[in-house]
């Protein structure tokens, strides 16, 4: 039995979703979750987890849901068989993260979780002032990378604000450096595809971020109809702003795009991050009172 998660752009009208579902169901193929990645004008972007007897009956299976009128592949991913349960998942990130002590171990935490509920390859919190990854899950980019990439994306997003003097490099959303109390929440920040897996000085890394967009150059896995010789793959991050923390979290997933929904979990994951970090800066304060003394 193979599992694969497959993401669809649907109309939004009355019956597109049982149509698909139809589709999928006459390949003797059995839908096991369905969710809603975004919505757009006039559409939907909708992903399905599809178990499938037999992997040769994958293309007449996508074969099946392009008849249904309107109805495009975006994406289609092998995957492990684990189904989201996603209130469950929130539920578990939000007791990993509040039953850490210390400020380290939040953030290993934030990063594993982030990687187990987005599907990430990787995560990442990097200090975008020192250039310098506090904490990560899997494999992530050079932090010079990371941190042109960043910049890079600020500096998109301030234009598009209309704001013509955007941050400089280091500058967070808001809130204190991780050795002092701090407060606010998370900013959302942006997705973009991106290669290289990242090395040299910060003026390479700043090269590649362009070339990383359209090449994903360095990002490569092994490809099965070409025996050992690696093929380059997009990656596509999504970031968040920990503003409490001065620090940016970031999440890469080859081959499968970061939605407005999920940008919008990300922001939420980092809002609790931003939480506990608050709770353990004051928990701090009173254990150092004098008041406590003795």
């Amino acid at each position: 039995m193979a599992t694969y998660l497959v993401r669809l752009e649907l109309p939004d009208r009355p019956g597109a979703l049982g149509a698909v579902a139809s589709r999928i169901g006459a390949v003797r193929a059995d839908v096991t979750a369905v969710e809603i990645v975004e919505r757009r004008q006039g559409s939907a972007v909708d992903e399905f987890i599809v178990e499938l007897a037999d992997e040769g009956r994958l293309a007449l299976l996508l074969s099946e849901i392009i008849e249904v009128d309107g109805v495009s592949v975006e994406e289609v991913h092998l995957i492990s068989g684990r189904a989201h349960d996603r209130r469950l998942d929130a539920y578990d990130t939000a007791i990993d993260i509040m039953q850490e002590r210390t400020p380290q171990d939040v953030l290993t935490a934030l990063a594993r979780r982030v990687s187990v509920e987005l599907d990430a390859a990787w995560t990442a919190v990097v200090d975008v002032e020192q250039v310098l990854i506090v904490a990560a899950h899997g494999r992530p980019p050079a932090a010079a990378w990371l941190t042109a990439f960043v910049v890079e994306s600020r500096a998109e997003r301030a234009l598009q604000a209309g704001d013509a003097t955007p941050p400089p490099p280091g500058t967070g959303a808001g809130g204190a450096g991780a050795g002092g109390a701090g407060a606010g929440g998370a900013e959302a920040g942006g997705a973009g595809d991106a290669g290289a897996t990242g090395g040299g000085d910060d003026e390479e890394a700043r090269n590649r971020v362009d070339a990383g967009r359209a090449t994903a150059e360095g990002i490569t896995r092994p490809d099965p109809e070409a025996g050992t010789t690696p093929r380059p793959e997009t990656v596509d991050i999504g970031w968040v702003e920990l503003a409490a923390w001065d620090l940016v979290l970031a999440a890469g997933r080859p081959g499968l795009r970061f939605g407005s929904r999920e940008q919008a979990h990300l922001a939420a994951v980092a809002r609790l991050a931003d939480a506990r970090w608050v709770d353990l800066a004051e928990r701090e304060a009173r254990v150092s009172h004098p008041s406590c003394a003795g």
